[in-house]
């Protein structure tokens, strides 16, 4: 097993650091977004920033504002991707979705609250203006409409239709895939990179690793259960979703969720750093339980 304890434990040490903002009267809307960013994870997006830094021989400590940014865009993503207008989920990772703890209306606002504390976090990271410029340029582009968010929107215009494969993987490379994508470029912008062919690297492994993780996902609904997710499983089937599992099967699923992770650690060997943790990594993702 990869050991990602050390980064993670550096991780949520940060993020605490971050959500710590003094204020008065506003309160509970700081109490719900950091009910959701402690509530547990995997800290998939933060770990690879930091692991891509370390690849393109950067110091990590660089990359931790950057890392937790990517993170907090992530739990905003979840707390309104849980809202009874999207997916009405009423769990996350085991408990109350935000909106069911603290109601939609500060669930709403505490989503809105992490991105823009994600980019006041890219701005205090202690590297040169240009890099921070980068990066905001980097996360904004793959959160927004070209990517996250679009992807979002596909996802909810096609539940009036039937996607085929090719849409259905344009937008899990959007939903899931681009924020991927900032996490790895990211990680390569706070080690000064400028590269471009280790830049395409790095987008190149996270289209993979997204759209890899995103068909476990689908599997995982299928196949796992309450307690393992922690939050409810069947819910694709319930909402009449077009999924990988539909169009392929399970055992097609695996075959592609294979071809991905190879192509992915076949990606890095461009970095001139050690890519051991990376190539790891992506196969232990590839066959995760929860």
């Amino acid at each position: 097993m990869t050991d990602t304890k050390a980064d993670r434990i550096k991780i949520e040490r940060a993020l605490q650091e971050y959500l710590r903002i003094p204020c008065e009267g506003q309160e509970r809307v700081v109490e719900a977004m950091r009910y959701s960013v402690e509530n547990g994870g995997k800290r998939v997006r933060p770990i690879l920033t930091l692991a891509f830094c370390r690849a393109a021989g950067g110091r990590e400590e660089n990359a931790l504002a950057f890392a937790c940014a990517v993170e907090m865009v992530h739990t905003y993503s979840l707390i309104h991707d849980d809202l009874p207008c999207m997916d009405n989920d009423d769990f996350r990772r085991g408990k109350p979705s935000c909106h069911k703890q603290f109601g939609e209306d500060t669930a709403l606002l505490a989503g809105d609250g992490l991105l823009t504390l994600a980019f006041e976090t890219l701005a205090s990271a202690p590297v040169e203006p240009q890099l921070i410029s980068n990066a905001v340029q980097t996360l904004s582009a793959c959160a927004g409409v070209r990517g996250m968010i679009g992807g979002q929107v596909l996802d909810l215009l096609s539940e009036s239709g039937v996607p085929d494969r090719e849409l259905l993987e344009k937008i899990d490379r959007l939903k899931t895939g681009a924020l991927m994508e900032a996490a790895c470029v990211l990680g390569c912008i706070a080690a000064g990179v400028t590269d471009e062919s280790a830049l395409s690297a790095a987008r190149a492994y996270a289209n993979s690793l997204g759209l890899a993780f995103q068909i476990v996902d689908d599997m995982l609904d299928v196949t796992s259960t309450q307690d393992e997710l922690g939050k409810p499983i069947g819910s694709d089937d319930k909402n009449e979703k077009v999924t990988f599992v539909r169009l392929l099967g399970l055992a097609g699923c695996q075959k592609l969720v294979d071809s991905l992770t190879e192509r992915a650690q076949q990606a890095v060997s461009v970095f001139s750093g050690d890519t051991t943790f990376l190539r790891a990594f992506v196969r232990e993702l590839a066959v995760r339980r929860k």
